[in-house]
C-alpha cells in the first residue's frame, strides 16, 4: 500500500461565518475534530493540520488527536499557500498527498479509502473524487507534483497543475454528495446540523 498524509487546509480566518467556524459544534465536537475522525477512519498514514488564523485556539481543539501540526505564516495571501505548506512539511516517506477542507466534516472514510484504491491500481498522478459529474474534495496528488507545487504562485493553484498534467488525471465516482459541499456561513452550516 502507498505511504498517504493527509493536508487539512484549517488556516482561513472564517470570514463569511464571522466567527471561527472550524470550532464550531458538528456531531457533538468542533468541526475540525470531526474531519480529523473522518480522515483517521480512511486509514492513512499520517495526518497533517495547517494552522494559520484563530491557531491558538485550534491547536487547544486538536492538542490531543494523532495529527501533527504546520503553521502557514502566509496564510492571509490565500488558500494555495496552504497546500504548498503541507507538501513542504509532510513526512519524506509520503508517496501522495491527500488536500482536504477543514470546512467539509461530511466525508466518510470511505471516501478516502476508495480513493487510495484508485491511486494503487491506476498509477494516475492526480486523483479527484466525483459525485454525479461535479469534480469535489478530498484530492490525492503525488510526492512527485511536490516541487511542482512549491513553485507556483499564489493566485495559481492547483486548477493550474489539473490543467497542465489533463493526462494524470483519474476521476473517481464515489456516493457522497459530501465531497461537494464546504461550510462558509451560518445558513450552510445550519443546513449541514439539521
Amino acid at each position: 500500500m502507498p505511504e498517504t498524509c493527509a493536508i487539512i487546509l484549517a488556516a482561513g480566518k472564517s470570514e463569511r461565518m464571522g466567527t471561527n467556524k472550524l470550532l464550531l459544534p458538528f456531531h457533538g465536537k468542533p468541526m475540525i475534530n470531526t474531519v480529523i475522525d473522518n480522515v483517521i477512519q480512511s486509514g492513512v498514514n499520517h495526518i497533517m493540520v495547517v494552522l494559520g488564523a484563530f491557531r491558538e485556539d485550534m491547536i487547544t481543539a486538536i492538542e490531543k488527536l494523532p495529527v501533527i501540526q504546520c503553521y502557514n505564516a502566509d496564510f492571509e495571501i490565500g488558500m494555495f499557500t496552504s497546500v504548498q505548506c503541507g507538501f513542504r512539511n509532510m513526512p519524506s516517506t509520503t508517496d501522495a498527498a491527500i488536500v482536504f477542507l477543514g470546512d467539509q466534516p461530511m466525508i466518510p472514510g470511505e471516501v478516502t479509502r476508495r480513493i487510495i484504491q484508485a491511486y494503487t491500481q491506476s498509477k494516475k498522478g492526480i486523483l479527484i473524487p466525483v459525485y454525479n459529474g461535479r469534480r469535489g474534495h478530498p484530492l490525492l496528488i503525488d510526492k512527485k507534483y511536490a516541487s511542482t507545487i512549491a513553485a507556483l504562485g499564489p493566485d495559481e493553484g492547483l486548477r493550474n497543475l489539473f490543467v497542465k498534467y489533463t493526462d494524470d488525471i483519474q476521476e473517481v465516482e464515489v456516493p457522497a454528495p459530501g465531497i461537494l459541499r464546504d461550510i462558509d456561513t451560518d445558513l450552510e452550516y445550519k443546513n449541514e446540523i439539521n
